[in-house]
């Protein structure tokens, strides 16, 4: 590494901004980090949830859970239960588990389970019975356990958008990152195409040598100046709208789980923080209109016609060709949208500046990396899309419009289709996924769960019994001996404070 001292200009705030301004503090102590985050502009805040990488985030930074949590009304989550995206028997819901240390005792036997009921045997191979956090999650316990428990599962988290991106303001502000809360004008480029200057509104031009751009969908520096390209992801997904509204938390018991219902047109998500419930219903406009929607998700909700208030927000899903362009880095909506059913967007804010830390530095601080760098996220991104994809290419529900024409989406890249060939015709999904160099976004776990969950097999009439199998009895002892090191979620969160 050469000499760190550089000047970086982040142009937006909330969780990306953020994020990347911390990341770089902490990366480049010597480097001059600002901030410039207009006053007028809120945080979108569609997801609060997290993958397990975010914990990562923090312990880099040396923030404790202790110290972040409270602040931030962050609640642990050990994966996303899934309702109502199949109408096969027993596989109305499944449980996506992140991965914990135990699971080389009971994955092996999930495998060859769903290898044999892929090829017409009858036999348990729902993911829920094989995994962990699947009954940690419905046991209402969180992922922390005992002491005298070695082993520790990964986990994410839930919290509130805008309180983590005040946290993280905070944090940065106390390493010397300077935070200026002014309305950026102008965006001046130089005659190289480069980004030379953010002008503010009080007449300041402020110069770098890195401007990362964190302004949001309307991606000011790299998408309007810059005139860096948007790759739409609208053939794929088809969910462009969302409607929005929070409830108080009933009860003591909290939730360790996200909960993704699917509804006539979309899905719905249920985000338990420590003192209200975050609901938001995921949908598409060429299904329904913004009123059609509110009124499902207060039908779902149970809620009446007046109150909460919502809020209705417009979703740009897709991302940019590339995000290391001249000199400016992209990041958060900005960069891109993958909508939130895997609740991925803090994680690809994380893998972006981390790569690009990394890429900037090896190349003695040129764009010497740069085409690979930009090639990994956007392999990163579409990895992601497939996956989310899938969800919805294999759902087996028929009572709308929305759902068959899901299911019968065409617009697949090669990479999807070559993996539900490999599962549909019987092939071997772990040596799919290693040919492709694909585990990095989503493990052969995480494929087996979605298409087990939905219950993608054979119907249950051409099934024939054989003998064999696993101990169906020993994996669930197993489970629930080891489930009992696990305190119940909200004791978890009141060591902490949280409570």
């Amino acid at each position: 590494m050469t000499d760190d001292r550089r000047r970086i200009v982040v142009l937006g705030g909330g969780t990306a901004g953020w994020m990347a301004a911390n990341l770089f503090a902490h990366a480049w102590p010597r480097a001059h980090v600002t901030v410039i985050e207009s006053p007028d502009i809120g945080i979108i805040g569609v997801g609060e949830g997290s993958t397990p990488q975010l914990k990562a985030f923090f312990d880099r930074l040396g923030i404790a859970e202790r110290d972040w949590m409270p602040a931030c009304n962050a609640t642990y989550k050990n994966g996303i239960a899934f309702h109502g995206w199949s109408e096969r028997p027993g596989c109305e819901s499944y449980f996506h588990p992140f991965p914990t240390a135990l699971d080389i005792h009971t994955q092996e036997s999930f495998f060859t389970h769903a290898g044999a009921r892929r090829g017409g045997v009858a036999v348990d191979a729902h993911p829920d019975r094989f995994y962990l956090p699947a009954r940690l999650a419905a046991e209402q316990r969180g992922p922390k356990p005992a002491d005298n428990f070695p082993f520790e599962p990964s986990y994410g988290y839930h919290f509130d958008a805008y309180l983590v991106g005040a946290f993280l303001r905070d944090h940065a502000a106390a390493r010397g990152v300077v935070h200026l809360p002014l309305r950026v004008t102008e965006v001046r480029v130089g005659a190289d195409g480069r980004a030379a200057a953010l002008v503010t509104e009080d007449g300041q031009a402020i110069e770098a040598e890195l401007f990362v751009d964190a302004s949001g969908f309307r991606s000011v520096i790299a998408q309007e100046a810059l005139g860096v390209k948007f790759r739409s992801f609208a053939d794929n997904l088809f969910n462009d709208s969302a409607v929005v509204m929070p409830t108080p938390r009933v009860g003591e018991a909290i939730n360790a789980h996200t909960k993704a219902t699917a509804l006539s047109a979309g899905w719905c998500w249920d985000i338990p923080l420590t003192i209200r419930t975050g609901n938001g219903y995921v949908y598409s406009s060429l299904y329904l209109t913004p009123e059609q929607a509110e009124a499902e998700l207060r039908a779902h909700l149970g809620l009446p016609d007046d109150a909460p208030a919502a809020r209705h927000l417009k979703m740009k899903v897709g991302r940019v060709e590339t995000s290391w362009s001249a000199n400016c880095l992209t990041v958060g909506l900005a960069q891109g949208f993958i909508e939130p059913l895997e609740a991925t967007a803090l994680h690809i804010v994380q893998a972006t500046v981390e790569g690009f830390i990394n890429a900037w530095a090896a190349g003695g601080f040129t764009p010497r990396h740069r085409d690979k760098f930009n090639a990994s996220i956007a392999a990163r991104y579409d990895g992601i899309r497939d996956y989310i994809v899938c969800h919805y290419r294999v759902n087996q529900r028929t009572d709308t419009r929305y759902w068959r024409d899901n299911a019968a989406n065409k617009h697949l890249s090669d990479s999807l289709k070559a993996l539900l060939h490999c599962w549909f015709s019987g092939g071997d999904l772990v040596a799919e996924v290693a040919r492709q160099r694909i585990e990095g976004y989503y493990s052969p776990m995480s494929w087996y769960c979605l298409l087990s969950g939905y219950g993608s097999y054979p119907p249950d009439a051409q099934l024939r019994v054989v003998d064999g199998g696993a101990d169906m009895a020993r994996i669930d002892d197993f489970l629930r001996r080891c489930a009992a090191n696990f305190a119940p979620h909200h004791v978890q969160l009141a060591s902490l404070g949280a409570l």
